[in-house]
Parts: C-alpha cells; sequence; structure tokens
C-alpha cells in the first residue's frame, strides 16, 4: 500500500463531517492496516512507521491497535497457512498425532512459519466440520476424516507449489 497517496478525507467518507481530525485518522487506521497486510503479508515495521508519520498517530498506539486484533501479523506468513483443529470432537479422533505428525515433518512449533516461507502452522479451536474430525484446513480448503495415510497425502499437498 502507497502510504504516501493514503487520502484520510476520501476514507472516512461523510462521517468525517462530525469527526475531529485524530478521529479521522484513527478511523481509518483497522481498514488501513488490513490493506497493508494484503499487500505484505504481514505488517512490516518500516510501513507502520511510515504510516505513523502519515497519520500523525504515535507509533506504539498502531502496534496496540494491530496487536489486539489476532488476524494481524508483524512477521512473515507462510504461503499455506495450515490450522488444525483441537475442538473436542477433533482432539478425541486423533488431531494431537497429526499436529505432532506435522511439526516433526517440517520440524516447526505452532505459530512458527518454514523458513522458506512455505507454511505456517497453527491451531484453531473449531472449525466447525465436527462430523470431519479430526480436520485441518489448508489456507482455506478443509481436510477431513484424517488417518495416517490420509496425513502423509496432506504433507505431500502442503509441500507441493500448487
Amino acid at each position: 500500500m502507497d502510504i504516501e497517496a493514503l487520502d484520510v478525507e476520501k476514507e472516512i467518507g461523510k462521517v468525517g463531517e462530525v469527526l475531529c481530525e485524530h478521529d479521522k485518522k484513527k478511523g481509518i487506521l483497522i481498514t488501513t492496516l488490513h490493506r497493508i497486510q494484503e499487500d505484505y503479508g504481514y505488517l512490516p515495521g518500516e510501513v507502520l512507521q511510515r504510516l505513523s508519520k502519515k497519520l500523525e498517530l504515535p507509533l506504539a498506539e498502531i502496534y496496540s491497535v494491530a496487536s489486539f486484533y489476532h488476524q494481524f501479523h508483524f512477521t512473515p506468513r507462510g504461503r499455506k497457512i495450515v490450522r488444525v483443529c483441537m475442538g473436542t470432537a477433533c482432539h478425541v479422533r486423533g488431531a494431537p498425532k497429526v499436529l505432532e505428525k506435522i511439526q516433526k515433518h517440517f520440524d516447526i512449533e505452532v505459530g512458527e512459519t518454514t523458513e522458506d516461507l512455505a507454511m505456517t502452522l497453527e491451531t484453531v479451536g473449531c472449525v466447525g466440520c465436527c462430523g470431519l474430525a479430526p480436520v485441518v484446513t489448508v489456507n482455506e480448503e478443509v481436510v477431513g476424516e484424517l488417518t495416517p495415510k490420509k496425513v502423509d497425502e496432506l504433507i505431500k499437498t502442503i509441500e507441493s507449489e500448487e
């Protein structure tokens, strides 16, 4: 995102008529953070510093807002986001073993990204596909009813560049 081209008045629209300058700038912060993350895949520090100057908001305030929301990330993420469901149904049906196998294969822990930025590994409380337990999502694709053999196939899928 081109921080310098950011037009606060245009972004805030008609509501800007009743807001003070500080509120206008705070009002577009989350939207702007989303756009930055879309462009870079995460929130780079140097871009946030430029945003701080452009919006005349303290950098600490920007970090405070961004760190409050789970969807914002401050480090590069993998091209594939792998989320292992750890909800009750998945847990009972073997999700911990699925997670362990993925961790061992890629030599990473939950919350980490492989060095080649191929994959980021996360856990989630529930995917909402309990009938398919255990479940893993790869980006937006749901992979369910995982058996040891299916986990091996899943790992191959994760490793592929498709």
